[in-house]
């Protein structure tokens, strides 16, 4: 009897024990728990310490309030020229509301990703080609904007979308590489030819300064040369009249005019002297008197000047 009793007591307590750990219910922090009791919604446990009723209350959706990543399968695409464009992409999305995220959708996992698909196919179709690769921002602004309207009922928020990649044919790829080399190389030619303009008109500067300066050189030494030229006419001027001055004051002293007569003579016999020692001809004055007149008046101031 007294061993039934014991084993009753420790059912009892075990049970206790199962009651209080069911009780527990400890939720993490940037988590929230969807808690039924009797399969009806009841609450949503907060991070932290929760107590629920045992066998009454259960956790039936736990849900991540993180940003969390979600990748989108690549998916043909067709562009409004009518071309093939493989898109693959990766959305971010925040669980806001953990009621409507348990019951608003069956998975709103795959219901974003699906609607991400369709949104990227609707936007793509209304885009040529070559905008595709240009857009992407506004493609990627598109699909963020029709995702989160729509996510709103799913208690998700849809934070950014995110094109990784953009994979036309391959056909396409190597017209687009051929129409990218010419665009290169008609811009090196480009850059050639500028550069040899710009040579040109480099060498005319140079060339057109060079000259100016060989000008302005050529004035400077004329203008120097003239200045040189003009002082030496000057300076003979000078010399010319100071002569003058002195043959005047020494033809006004006494005895002056007799000297330059005697001078006179001097250089007109030196004259014939000389003519006579450059040739074989002799050149004789046509009056012989005025020799004989000018030893005459020689000699005459000759004497006058013997004391």
């Amino acid at each position: 009897m007294l061993m039934g009793s014991s084993l009753v007591t420790i059912a009892i307590f075990v049970v206790a024990i199962i009651m209080v750990v069911k009780a527990i219910r400890v939720v993490p922090q940037q988590h929230a728990y969807v808690v039924e009791r009797l399969g009806r919604f009841f609450a949503v446990l907060q991070p932290g310490l929760n107590f629920v009723v045992p066998f009454v209350d259960r956790v039936a959706y736990t849900h991540d309030l993180r940003e969390i990543p979600l990748d989108v399968p690549p998916q043909i695409c067709i562009t409004k020229d009518n071309t093939q464009l493989q898109v693959d992409g990766i959305l971010y999305f925040q669980v806001t509301d953990a009621k409507l995220a348990s019951y608003g959708s069956s998975n709103y996992r795959v219901a974003i990703t699906q609607l991400a698909q369709t949104m990227m196919r609707s936007i793509i179709g209304r885009m040529e080609l070559d905008r595709t690769f240009e857009e992407r921002d506004q493609i990627n602004a598109h699909v963020v904007a029709a995702l989160d309207e729509a996510a709103a009922n799913w208690g998700v928020k849809v934070l950014r979308y995110e094109i990784k990649d953009l994979t036309p044919p391959k056909e396409i790829l190597h017209a687009m590489q051929q129409q990218i080399t010419a665009e290169r190389e008609k811009r090196a030619v480009i850059a050639t030819s500028e550069g040899r303009r710009q040579e040109q008109i480099n060498i005319a500067a140079g060339a057109r300064e060079a000259a100016i300066a060989q000008s302005e050189g050529e004035k400077q030494a004329q203008i120097n040369r003239a200045q040189g030229e003009a002082s030496a006419i000057l300076a003979r001027s000078a010399a010319t009249a100071q002569a003058i001055r002195q043959v005047a004051e020494a033809l006004s002293a006494p005895g002056g005019m007799g000297a330059m007569n005697l001078r006179v003579a001097e250089q007109y016999v030196a004259a014939f002297a000389g003519l006579a020692k450059e040739g074989n001809t002799l050149i004789v004055p046509a009056n012989l008197a005025d020799i004989a007149g000018l030893v005459s008046a020689a000699t005459t101031v000759f004497r006058a000047q013997e004391p």
